[in-house]
Formats: C-alpha cells, sequence, structure tokens
C-alpha cells in the first residue's frame, strides 16, 4: 500500500512569532529542536486564538498539527484534548487529557476530565475521579470548577437539593468567583428559589468583569426583558418619527 504524503499544515498569519506563549510552555518545548519547537510554539498560538474566536475546525487543524511535530509535549496534547472538548468530543478529549496527566504528572486537568466522563454519560465514574485523592489536592482554582463539576453531575442525576449542597463551599462566600455564583444561582433557579436565584445571578454578574458567564442575560430574562422587545421598541420609535 503506497504511502500517503505528508498532510499539509494549516498556514500562519505573519504577526504570530510564538513569544505569545507562557514561559512555562516554551520550556516544554525545548525538548524539540529549535526550528520544530518554534513551528510548534506559532500553532499553539493559533489554536488559543482560534478557540476565543469559536473557530473550532481551524483550531482543530493546528492542535493537530502541534500533535503530530510535538506528541510528547504536554501542551500540544493539551490544546488537542481542549479543541476536542469544546467540540463535544469527550471520548477524544478524555484521552488527551490522560496522556497530559500521564506525561506531565499534572492533575489540573482532572475538573476537565471528570466533566468528560460526565459528557460520556459515566455520572457514577466521573464522581469517583472527583473524589479521587489526587482530586482533593488540587490547588483551589481547580477545585472551584470540580465542584461546578459535580454540582452539574448531581443535576444530572435529578439530585438537585445535593447538587445546591456541593456548591455550598468557602469560596462562594468571595466576590471573585462569577462561576461559582452563577452555578449556584442556575441551581436555585431549578429548585424554583427565583427570587434567591437572581440575587446570585447579579453576584456573578458584578463579579464577571471577563464575561465568562451569561449572567446579565439571565437577569434579563428573569425580569422580562428580551433583546427583540428593544429593538421592536426602536423600531415602533422610528416609524413614528416617520409619520
Amino acid at each position: 500500500m503506497p504511502k500517503t504524503g505528508r498532510r499539509p499544515e494549516p498556514s500562519i498569519p505573519d504577526g504570530v512569532t510564538g513569544k505569545e506563549l507562557d514561559r512555562s510552555v516554551h520550556q516544554q518545548l525545548r525538548t524539540l529542536s529549535k526550528e520544530n519547537a518554534d513551528g510548534v510554539a506559532k500553532h499553539l498560538v493559533m489554536v488559543a486564538a482560534l478557540l476565543e474566536a469559536d473557530e473550532l475546525e481551524n483550531a482543530m487543524a493546528h492542535a493537530e498539527t502541534a500533535v503530530r511535530r510535538a506528541g510528547r509535549v504536554p501542551a500540544a496534547r493539551e490544546a488537542l484534548g481542549m479543541v476536542a472538548y469544546r467540540s463535544g468530543d469527550f471520548a477524544r478529549a478524555l484521552g488527551e487529557f490522560r496522556t497530559v496527566r500521564r506525561i506531565s504528572g499534572s492533575d489540573h486537568l482532572l475538573p476537565l476530565m471528570v466533566d468528560c466522563e460526565r459528557g460520556l454519560g459515566r455520572h457514577e465514574r466521573a464522581l469517583d475521579l472527583a473524589q479521587s485523592p489526587e482530586a482533593k489536592r488540587l490547588p483551589k482554582e481547580e477545585r472551584v470548577e470540580l465542584t461546578i463539576v459535580i454540582s452539574g453531575i448531581r443535576r444530572d442525576l435529578g439530585q438537585t437539593d445535593a447538587a445546591l449542597v456541593a456548591l455550598q463551599i468557602p469560596e462562594l462566600k468571595k466576590h471573585n468567583q462569577p462561576r461559582l455564583a452563577y452555578a449556584y444561582a442556575d441551581t436555585l433557579l431549578g429548585l424554583g428559589r427565583t427570587d434567591e436565584a437572581r440575587e446570585w445571578f447579579q453576584r456573578a454578574a458584578d463579579a464577571d468583569v471577563e464575561y465568562e458567564t451569561d449572567a446579565v442575560e439571565r437577569l434579563e430574562e428573569l425580569d422580562g426583558v428580551s433583546p427583540t422587545d428593544l429593538l421592536g421598541g426602536a423600531d415602533e420609535d422610528e416609524d413614528e418619527v416617520d409619520e
């Protein structure tokens, strides 16, 4: 059987240098030749940019190229896993995250691994992983994300009260946790506690300086305000002026 030719690599804009990456990623790339490291770095920059722009197909092309060129570099495998995760391909994402964990020795992707198990419908396996000794040793930021995932699993299982209790961790009292506050608000809403939910959506919106959630839109929904209503009102005003 004839060998297939090397797959063409996706193009990289002239302004991308690869130096945009964190120092920790550049440290990983030191195991490669300089030319290869520079190329992989540019592809990883493109993955991040395209993920932010929600251009998943193009992001996948750059991530797969990075892995073909640097399959033993954790950052490359993590990039591919993130694109797969965002695309809803939880089986592939989980495989990549497991590879990252194996070759790097880091547990920082555990919350995403648990969410992948959840996405695959393996709720009990997800909870077992979430309760592992490694999960209990996670830093605060990853621990908060894991808490949100655990709460989501409980809701999937119809255990909404337990989902609310799972979110009641010390970080919930802080005003710099928009995703945690949002999850708490959404769970309260699922329990029919609308007034409390509105209060927590407001807290999430106030803390969400990086626009990680749609808390503002959820508040508008609760208040009966919609963008179409606003646009419709503007059109009516214009019609009155024309008349």
